[in-house]
Formats: structure tokens, sequence, C-alpha cells
């Protein structure tokens, strides 16, 4: 079995998915350089800097199939160098006339760090396909469900009817901030540096901004507003939002989770023919999917921690802590990658019993129902009296089983000021769910 479980191939497909693995894959790796140093090689010649047949034979020569991720790795081991092995592998495949311009000006970070963007930008491409896909859904879910009454639930106990609507649109919104906040994002993350050795440009000198504003527009990254070698805010944003919207969508497995246990049963995971719950207990439908996007986020957001140690960078590079964004920020991206493909699987399969919900307000023998009653009460005796009235009554139900309607029925101030039928009107859910239908089909709306 490989070193991490995201490699495995027995479990590798629990915690990420094939797409989001290639994007970080050695392979993608030295692409992504040979993009970086093919489109430096482009912008010098286009501004006289290096010969433009030498310019085109780089970038003609970047084939990454001629690149041994075998002998690199052993090349990196050698030299305890990241970059020199693909440097003196690509400087072979060009001619000698021209070789010597490989990599005019640069240092090693630039490359690394301009790639990792280039890969950054398609992992969260997939990752913002598919929470499009999961914020579709969760709109489709809030407006099938906008008056699906069912028990709110505080401090783990039934507290007020709410619908299941109004449940999914508070995920929603969540969902969407995400969203919002991948757009602002993106053009402060996905940035390019082209600097040379500390960020000064003293090789190649007054052409320097012109060559890392035309190479990295030529790559269709930021062009940074000064040296970022040192300054790692961009990775801990990036690392912050993959932890912040992990968590989201682990939240939202997490309640799948409670749901579906067997007490409450409201909510179930698709459960198709061949999947097993239990080696032993041929009964068992348990919520895997929605167990492994919690056990995900919470690695996920684990990581988190790590892009702010990694802004502790000394003067104006700093291999000590760059190098844990190696490890982090890819694992990071494929963490976050089988979760938000999990979340699309739950999603569109989520079977909703809106029977068991109903039921499940009666649950408490009408006990639900004890703020309403108190508003009524209040309209009459005052807020702080209606208050202490109902609260010994629910009181006395809560311990000696008593249905609340039977024992409002008993208690001669509730009576006389509610009466009988409208105490029963006033115990019915349906009717104390506030404006949860309104505000889920309003978070349903598409955007306007």
């Amino acid at each position: 079995m490989p070193g991490h479980v995201i490699d495995s191939e027995m479990f590798g497909n629990s915690y990420s998915t094939p797409r989001m693995r290639e994007v970080f894959a050695s392979r993608s790796v030295v692409q992504s350089w040979i993009d970086a140093e093919s489109a430096l090689a482009r912008a010098q010649a286009d501004v006289g800097l290096v010969p433009r047949e030498a310019a085109e034979e780089i970038s003609r020569r970047g084939l990454v199939d001629d690149f041994d991720l075998v002998a690199l790795g052993e090349g990196i081991a050698a030299t305890s160098h990241t970059l020199m092995p693909f440097l003196r592998r690509y400087q072979e495949l060009c001619s000698e006339e021209h070789r010597g311009y490989l990599h005019w000006g640069a240092t090693t970070q630039d490359i690394v760090d301009t790639g990792t963007a280039l890969r950054m930008r398609r992992a969260l491409d997939i990752i913002a396909e598919d929470l499009a896909a999961v914020r579709e859904r969760l709109r489709q879910l809030a407006e099938e469900h906008a008056e699906t009454v069912m028990p709110g639930r505080t401090h783990g106990q039934q507290a007020l009817p709410i619908t299941f609507g109004y449940k999914v649109a508070t995920w929603l919104a969540e969902v969407d901030r995400h969203h919002q906040r991948l757009a602002q994002l993106r053009p402060r993350v996905l940035v390019g540096n082209l600097n040379g050795a500390v960020g000064t440009m003293a090789f190649v000198g007054e052409v320097g901004l012109e060559v890392q504003a035309r190479a990295l527009g030529d790559l269709g990254l930021g062009v940074p507003e000064i040296c970022w070698h040192s300054s790692r805010d961009r990775v801990a944003e990036m690392a912050g939002w993959l932890a912040m919207a992990g968590t989201t969508l682990g939240r939202i497995g997490r309640e799948v989770y409670q749901l579906q246990k067997t007490e409450f049963g409201e909510l179930e995971e698709a459960f198709p023919e061949g999947r097993v719950g239990s080696s032993t207990m041929p009964q068992k439908r348990n919520p895997a999917t929605s167990e492994s996007i919690v056990a995900k986020a919470v690695i996920l957001k684990a990581q988190a921690q790590l892009g702010y140690d990694a802004m502790m960078q000394e003067h104006e590079r700093d291999k000590a802590l760059w190098q844990t964004e190696w490890e982090f920020l890819p694992e990071m991206f494929m963490l976050m990658g089988g979760i938000t493909a999990d979340s699309r699987k739950v999603l569109d399969q989520l079977v909703v019993d809106g029977d068991r919900m109903r039921r499940n307000t009666g649950l408490t023998g009408g006990l639900i129902m004890a703020e309403s009653i108190m508003l009524k009460l209040a309209e009459v005796v005052g807020r702080h009296e209606a208050h202490d009235l109902v609260y010994d009554i629910s009181m006395r139900c809560a311990e000696t089983g008593t249905p609340f309607a039977d024992a409002l029925k008993a208690d001669v101030t509730v009576r006389s000021v509610l009466g009988e039928d409208a105490i029963d009107r006033h115990l019915d859910p349906l009717r104390y769910t506030g404006l949860a239908a309104r505000m889920a089909r309003a978070a349903a709306a598409p955007p306007g």
C-alpha cells in the first residue's frame, strides 16, 4: 500500500477522484514547469532578450513524455535540488545553440510557484463545476420541500417546527457564500511569479516587468504587484477557503448522517443494489458516503493551519516552510475533490421522507408547540406569566408522559383564555413554521 491513502489502489477513490489526482500527479507537475519555462522564453523573445529561434525550440522541445519521472526523482534526491534535474534534462532536449537560453533570468521558485498556480487553476475549475451542481441541487430541494414540515432541533432536542426546505436553504446560503468567495479569491490567488533570485529582476533588467506580464498573460495567470516568494498569504487564503468550503459540505454530510439514524428516519442516502452496510448484519443501510464526506472534511480543515505556518518565511526566500506547501496543498485539493464529488452523489440521490418528518413533530406529545401556546396566552396574560405557566405544564408533561394537549385543557387558566378548539388549532405544527417556506423559496430563486 502506498504511504498515503489518497494514492492507495484500494482506498484512494474513497478520499479523492482520479480526475483530481491527475491534476497533482508528477506528470502534471512537470508539464506545468514546461509551460512556465516555455512561456517565459516566448515572452523574452518578444522583447528581444533571447533569440526567437531559442524560444521556439524551448517550446517545441518541451514534451512531458521525454522526461523520465523516476530519473527526475533520483536526480532530486542526489542533488537535493527541486528543479536542477528537470532543467538538465530539458537542456539535453534542446540544441547546443539554444539550450543556454532556457530558464534565462528565472529562479527555481519562479517556475515552481507559477506551475503550482497553473495546477490550482485546473483544480479549482473541477471544484467549481462540482460546487455549481451542489448549489443547483440544493435549490431544487429547497423549492421542492419549502413546506415539508419537520422538527427544528437545538441542543440536540426538538425545538420548534421548521420545513426541510428551510433547512436546505441555510445550507444553500452557506455554499453560495463560498461560491462568492471563490470568485473573489481567484484573481488574488491564481497569480504567477517570474521575478528572479530575490525578486528584483536584476538579471533581466528594464524589460523584466514586461517579460513577466507577457509570460503570465500567455499562461492566463495574474501578474503580481511585486514578488511574492516569501509572501505566502495567497497560499494561506487558498487553504482557508478549501477548509471552509469543505467543512460546510462536511456539515451537510453530517446532517444527512444524523437524520438517517433509525430513530429519525427523515433522510436516506440512496442504497443501490450491491452496496453492503455490514459484513455481519445483513439489514444495515449505512450512510457510508456521508460518513466519508465528514471524515475527509475533518482531515481537510486540520491542514489549513499549515497554510498559516507557511506564511512565516524568512527574508526574501525560505525553502524550509515553502516546501510544506508541496505536501499539504495538493492533499487539500484532492480531499476537496473527493468531498465535492461525494456531495453531488449524496444530494442528487437523496431520499426525503416527508411523512416521517411530519410524524416526528409529534414525538414530544405536542411539546414542540409550547412556544405557539405561550404566544397566544401572552396576548392576554403577558409574556412572562405565559412563559411560567406553559413552563410548569411542559415540565409535568415531560416527566409524566401526559399529552401536552390534555394538560393544557386541564389547566383552568389556559382553558379559560384559549378554549379547547383554539388549543387544538395552535398545536398544529403546520401553523407555526413562521416564514420558513418563504425563506426557502427566496433562497431557491435563480439569482437575478
